[in-house]
């Protein structure tokens, strides 16, 4: 078996005198026994880790095993608690050079919250004609920033570098392309990590519960900054697909073209058990928890974030793609195995991980990935969000005004545990019946169907891909479907075949030729 090349930064970061010539891997090292974590006494999130005992070896039958993934991520808290003694908090969320828009007026969030200001990092790209008729505004996914291509201030290459340019498709010759940061966001936009203007502390968990549609509503403030009252098109990718429909939904005149790409028209019940997963892994990190996210000016949970990113890269790539990169290689198939990271996308993981658990705030993450969770255009859900705003607009009259504690406060925990309404064998049976089917391959609810009518005269690309595991290509299906039942007779659904792409839900970063191809002939 060849092993794959891709796995060169395994090595990088190991010293060169460990390093041992291999024909076929680049390895890395288990350190010696001696490094073991056994009989250690408990340690306070924000202090440092004790010294390593020596393990006891005497009267056992097997060495004890070393736990190098372990020690490693006790060697960053120690090296953290020793920066934070010297230079203050850390770490410092950023992706350099940005334009910033302030907005001074207050903005409601439909879950009650207010913000009395807040910024919108941003970036732009080619020229705004005359009319600012040629803007086109796209959407981030989670964890992105406003740096989705270089610039003479920041020429470092963006998270879409080869789709936005002369010629590309995101056409500077003829579009003027505006991204911004997300409203809860860490990158420049206002977020947890951003200090209160009220209180001069940082917000923390006391950042109010928003939505994709507050964080459109924010990027209409920009958009009414700069004097465009209507887009030529709104783009994007993954959060940024659901992001782009909702935008048509709120206000249906201040766009021209909608592009969804691996996106939804609401969250469904496997995405939301992901990054549920997440957020639990990293709320239970000791440093998150015990501060009940107010770790800004301690230790940061590196630990949980490094997990999380674990699970979420998972979901983001896996199948094919994974079987013809790593396969079942091993780092080193000449060391014992371990419970470390051992075989090649253990340690892909471990990597994806580790490199990230700093770079990113862990309440934004927690905050959008809940924003996600609560997405959804249909009719019933828009009229309840409406009802209560209208409910909540007298908010906006005294900034100071703060719900009660018993409205912020309301979740219980059940006493009892979710029972099955329904066994799976009946759900089975139902779906083998003559004309039954799976609940993902069914006609759209009518709940969904009124839901997304607005967009009814707005020309659409919805695009999927089938190795996606994440957002299934099924999900795109429907928003098609959907609109299609609405009225919508302008909508144009591509769905990439693991023939085109084998790179699941990352398809939309890495595939030109196939995504990139279908948004250039689609804009125009």
């Amino acid at each position: 078996m060849s092993i794959p090349k891709t796995v060169g930064w395994l090595a990088r970061s190991i010293p060169r005198a460990s390093r041992k010539t291999n024909p076929r891997v680049r390895h890395i090292p288990l350190p010696q026994p001696s490094r073991c974590l056994h009989n250690q006494t408990k340690k306070s999130a924000q202090a440092a880790p004790q010294p390593r005992q020596e393990p006891a070896f005497s009267g056992s039958s097997n060495p004890q095993l070393s736990f190098p993934c372990l020690d490693n991520a006790e060697d960053r808290t120690r090296e953290l608690t020793g920066r934070r003694s010297l230079s203050g908090p850390e770490p410092t969320y950023t992706t350099g050079e940005h334009q910033t828009f302030h907005s001074a007026e207050p903005l409601l969030l439909d879950w009650g919250g207010v913000l009395p200001s807040f910024d919108i990092a941003w970036e732009a790209w080619g020229t705004l004609n005359a009319d600012k008729s040629n803007a086109i505004l796209l959407h981030t996914g989670l964890s992105a920033s406003s740096h989705a291509h270089s610039t003479e201030a920041n020429k470092k290459p963006g998270w879409w570098e080869k789709f936005i340019g002369p010629g590309a498709p995101l056409d500077t010759n003829k579009y003027f392309v505006i991204c911004t940061n997300v409203l809860g966001g860490c990158y420049g936009s206002t977020g947890p990590s951003s200090r209160d203007p009220i209180s001069g502390k940082i917000y923390a968990t006391s950042f109010p519960i928003l939505t994709l549609s507050d964080m459109v509503r924010a990027q209409f403030r920009l958009m009414d900054f700069m004097g465009i009252d209507k887009l030529y098109a709104s783009v994007g990718c993954s959060m940024g697909g659901m992001q782009s429909l909702a935008l048509g939904i709120l206000d249906t005149e201040r766009v021209g073209r909608i592009v969804s790409v691996s996106g939804c028209a609401r969250s469904h019940p496997y995405s939301i058990a992901m990054r549920h997963t997440q957020r639990q892994v990293l709320m239970n990190d000791p440093a998150w928890s015990q501060t009940r996210g107010n770790f800004y000016e301690t230790m940061p949970p590196h630990q949980g974030m490094k997990l999380a990113r674990q699970i979420a890269t998972i979901t983001y790539r896996s199948g094919p793609e994974w079987e013809k990169r790593f396969g079942r290689a091993r780092a080193d198939p000449s060391k014992p195995p371990a419970l470390c990271p051992d075989f090649l996308i253990e340690t892909y993981l471990d990597h994806a991980g580790e490199k990230w658990c700093l770079e990113y705030d862990a309440n934004s993450l927690l905050y959008i990935s809940k924003a996600m969770d609560l997405f959804d255009l249909g009719r019933t859900l828009q009229d309840a969000t409406a009802q209560r705003r209208r409910d909540n607009v007298g908010r906006l009259g005294d900034q100071l005004q703060r719900q009660s504690l018993d409205e912020m406060c309301s979740l219980t925990l059940p006493e009892q545990p979710y029972e099955e309404q329904e066994s799976s064998a009946d759900i089975m049976a139902a779906a083998s019946k003559p004309g039954g089917q799976p609940m993902s391959s069914g006609p759209p609810p009518e709940d969904l169907v009124k839901g997304l009518a607005p967009l009814r005269d707005v020309p659409t690309l919805v695009l999927g891909v089938a190795s996606d595991i994440l957002f299934p290509a099924w999900q795109q299906r429907e928003i098609a479907e959907t609109l299609r039942k609405g009225g919508n007779r302008s909508v144009t659904h591509v769905e990439l075949g693991e023939d085109r792409s084998l790179f699941g839900h990352d398809t939309f970063l890495l595939d030109l030729e196939g995504v990139g191809g279908e948004i250039h002939q689609f804009l125009g």
